[in-house]
């Protein structure tokens, strides 16, 4: 019991500890090769309330790479805990590995592969030109097609080589979904990827991603997946390294590379848990930011252009209203702390 305690905290203090200590080489170079975006959003968003709230020089002169700290701090801890195997003869440090085939292979490729495409999405909108580097609608669909295709090929992993037909409903056993399993998988990961819209105001997306993240490594060391426990912790421990220097005014945006990482490793973390019908509760402040655009979308489709909020997403919302940027922050930070405790508190119970 206390080597698996030790397996979660150590790695999770060194990712953090890591994160901020290459924060300051990292800055360095997003600054020189000024890695922010090339267009500013008010090219396209001409709504008076977005006008009011939007610091146009604020986000043409800060970098939106910043998720490269949080999946590499998480990438390179892992790695020396794994390749220490190879060189330290040691139970102790044989133990203390958390890189395993049976439970987190699949996530720490899940991370890379999804920070890497986000990592190209970012230098696009950053170095591109044409409707491409405006984010415009027809790349917004591209990329929704990227996060099908990987996770399509995720589920089938699930399915074909780990033989996962079922998942766990709280309090009512299990349901069997089959090869459906596979589809389903991909309708949660885009249902999160679409909730990646919350890294908008300086600290929120961080904070929102620790909690949750730090959920899912408690529920992982109570159902005894010490890997997953660790690395989840892993990468809650370099999302707090990244959010030291993202509380505002933010150093720089976490961008596509951090936030189509985190998401995908989040519903593979969520299905190998076998917690993904608790993945809505410990994600609620993700559900509600991708649900009040939708509402939105669907509010002006078929009212005539009324609108629900005066903002989509909600954060924007509460700002167009007069909440400061720092109250919506904080507030969505406790939100998601508070739900994240009612996950933990479901998985047990349940």
């Amino acid at each position: 019991m206390f080597i698996d305690v030790v397996k979660v905290f150590i790695p999770t203090a060194l990712a953090f500890f890591l994160g901020i200590a290459i924060t300051p080489i990292a800055t360095h170079f997003f600054y020189k090769y000024r890695m922010w975006k090339r267009y500013s959003r008010n090219d396209s968003i001409k709504e008076s309330d977005f006008q009011k709230i939007h610091n146009e020089k604020e986000e043409l002169k800060t970098p939106r790479v910043g998720g490269i700290i949080i999946w590499l701090s998480a990438v390179l801890i892992t790695e020396i805990f794994y390749f220490a195997t190879f060189f330290l003869d040691s139970e102790i440090v044989t133990k203390m590995n958390f890189l395993s085939r049976n439970q987190t292979y699949i996530p720490f490729f899940a991370l890379l592969l999804g920070a890497l495409i986000g990592f190209w999405d970012d230098l696009i909108q950053i170095f591109g030109k044409g409707k491409f580097a405006h984010d415009d609608s027809s790349w917004r669909k591209w990329k929704a097609f990227i996060v099908i295709f990987i996770s399509t090929l995720i589920g089938m992993w699930f399915y074909y080589k780990l033989g996962m037909t079922s998942i766990s409903v709280p309090f009512d056993g299990n349901l069997e979904l089959g090869i459906l399993i596979i589809p389903f998988f991909v309708i949660v990961s885009l249902a999160i990827f679409s909730g990646g819209v919350i890294d908008g105001i300086d600290g929120l997306s961080g904070g929102v991603f620790a909690s949750i993240f730090g959920a899912y490594s408690a529920i992982a060391f109570i159902n005894n997946q010490i890997d997953i426990a660790a690395f989840s912790g892993v990468i809650t421990g370099a999302i707090l390294a990244f959010l030291w220097f993202n509380i505002p005014p933010a150093r720089f945006y976490m961008g596509e590379t951090g936030i189509m990482g985190l998401t995908t490793v989040l519903a593979t973390i969520a299905f190998l848990t076998d917690s993904v019908l608790l993945l809505p509760v410990i994600a609620m402040p993700l559900v509600i930011t991708s649900l009040s655009v939708i509402i939105q979308l669907l509010s002006k489709r078929f009212r005539g252009g009324k609108k629900v909020f005066r903002l989509a997403p909600i954060h924007h919302h509460f700002e167009a209203i007069g909440w400061p940027s720092h109250k919506v922050t904080m507030r969505f930070w406790i939100l998601s702390v508070v739900f994240a405790i009612i996950g933990i508190i479901l998985s047990i119970i349940s």
